[in-house]
């Protein structure tokens, strides 16, 4: 991952914990309505993939395990992974494209409801992603992967020749001189050949590309009624970070058919899919989206866009919006051979997820002003509509004053759930001295960076001979945190 280069080392500092009663008489813990639902307080577990579901997307008692461990702490919200709306192959991830992902779904749901005693609500966040493929060794791309046109001829002076020799002499070309044959091709085949070939939503070429806003609506709103027929309590439209519905909203969205160019047409898409999902679900279901606070990467959005977007959102009736910040594919680092390019690796992704090693801002509330400059701007037009701000928050006394400040109506926290679920209820009895806190080591991304199991450094090895835990794979980690061991 990309780090700034001051290099600077943080620790978290907590401060004063609060006492049970000075919880009991905070914003954090009162409740607040979102929507038709009453949430029992205004804590929020933003989406994490743990890469514990089957290779074709079902639940597993591992997904299952995961999901009630937090619920034991009782936040407010918990939002599960991100959950794929198109019945297609994607790794150990959830997905919800056929009914018959339903009932496992539905036992997820009675184990959070069951953990947390009917406290916390639980939502789902819906995602569509378009192709990436992995980087090819060079070998392969030029006998095979490359396709072949006029251009390559005429670039290597072989007007006639069949496309086998056209290979043989770019292969041969690239092994005397790797800067001479990248220069014969265009940015997009180089950018296959470095870092692997990926789908953009310019591609309007391609048909299913230039087809999706004419099939994602239906798609979303499809999941969504599966969700609601799940037990779902809400639906989190995901259009953040480097995939679908992100890379409408951005603006280097340039696509000159009424979806792309300015914000009017950028937010169409988004909007339809919202319509979509609404019209399905009622009114009694609460449906909101996690977008960017700032895109980060060049010709990306800006917090100017994304409070124009919010207050599209907020207008169109969502029932929150969650903000995040960065995880761009556009400033990836190269993956290695083989591998997959990830899009929280340059400095659009630390900036998503940002380390202990840091800059003189730190790592901790980097999305805070820009979420209050968005919120701020609902405000001014006259829309109460909950925002739900996260971003390495990890102490009592920040996620309040955020609340009492007007920087969030809902304080989520990811990384510091992870490293102990049982923040809240620790929090929350005037126990907060027993918090385990997050170190920013990103070793929980790094994991994720590989597709393995996420887990966290400090409790994966504690406990290991505990009879009837579940364990990694490879046994060397537990899958949940150990039980907190409280009076």
């Amino acid at each position: 991952m990309w780090r700034p280069p001051q290099r600077i080392k943080w620790k978290t500092d907590p401060g004063p914990w609060p006492t049970a009663q000075q919880a009991a008489d905070s914003l954090l813990f009162t409740p607040l309505a979102l929507g038709p639902l009453q949430l029992s307080s205004r804590t929020w577990v933003p989406a994490m993939v743990p890469w514990r579901a089957t290779e074709d997307g079902f639940v597993t008692p591992a997904n299952i395990e995961w999901y009630a461990r937090f619920a034991s702490g009782k936040p407010g919200v918990i939002v599960i992974e991100a959950t794929g709306v198109r019945d297609v192959p994607s790794g150990p991830l959830l997905r919800i494209g056929d009914d018959r992902f339903i009932p496992g779904l539905r036992k997820l749901v009675d184990a959070v409801r069951e953990a947390s005693n009917g406290q916390t609500k639980l939502f789902i966040q819906l995602i569509d992603f378009l192709s990436i493929r992995r980087r090819p060794d060079p070998q392969k791309f030029f006998e095979r992967f490359l396709r072949i046109t006029d251009s390559h001829r005429a670039a290597l002076n072989l007007p006639q020749a069949d496309e086998a020799a056209v290979r043989a002499a770019l292969l041969q070309g690239w092994q005397a001189s790797p800067e001479a044959v990248s220069a014969l091709l265009s940015a997009r085949e180089r950018e296959a050949l470095e870092m692997g070939e990926r789908e953009r939503v310019t591609d309007v070429h391609l048909p299913h590309i230039r087809d999706l806003p004419q099939h994602l609506p239906g798609l979303f709103a499809d999941a969504a009624a599966r969700a609601r027929s799940a037990g779902f309590d809400g639906i989190e439209l995901h259009y953040a970070h480097a995939y679908t519905m992100s890379s409408f909203l951005s603006a280097l969205n340039t696509r000159e058919d009424g979806w792309g160019g300015a914000r009017e047409a950028r937010v169409r898409l988004p909007l339809a899919v919202y319509a979509a999902v609404r019209e399905r679900v009622g009114k009694d279901g609460v449906v909101g989206c996690r977008f960017l606070a700032d895109d980060i990467v060049p010709g990306g959005n800006r917090v100017d866009d994304a409070a124009w977007f919010g207050e599209a959102f907020a207008r169109a009736g969502m029932d929150f919006i969650s903000l995040s910040r960065g995880g761009r594919f556009e400033d990836a680092k190269q993956p290695k051979v083989g591998g997959v390019a990830y899009p929280y690796t340059g400095p659009s992704g630390y900036e998503c997820m940002p380390q202990y090693i840091s800059d003189e801002q730190g790592p901790f509330g980097r999305n805070v002003e820009p979420a209050r400059q968005i919120r701020q701007r609902l405000r001014d037009a006259g829309l109460q509509t909950p925002v739900v701000t996260a971003g390495g928050i990890y102490d009592f006394a920040t996620a309040e004053r955020l609340l009492q400040d007007g920087a969030a109506d809902i304080v989520g926290l990811a990384r510091q759930s992870l490293a102990d679920p049982d923040w809240f209820e620790k929090v929350r009895s005037g126990q907060g001295a027993a918090v385990n806190l997050c170190r920013y080591t990103n070793y929980c991304e790094a994991l994720d960076a590989g597709h393995e199991v996420v887990t966290c450094e400090l409790w994966d090895r504690k406990g290991l001979d505990a009879p009837g835990i579940m364990k990694t794979p490879d046994g060397k980690r537990r899958m949940v945190p150990p039980p907190w061991q409280h009076d």
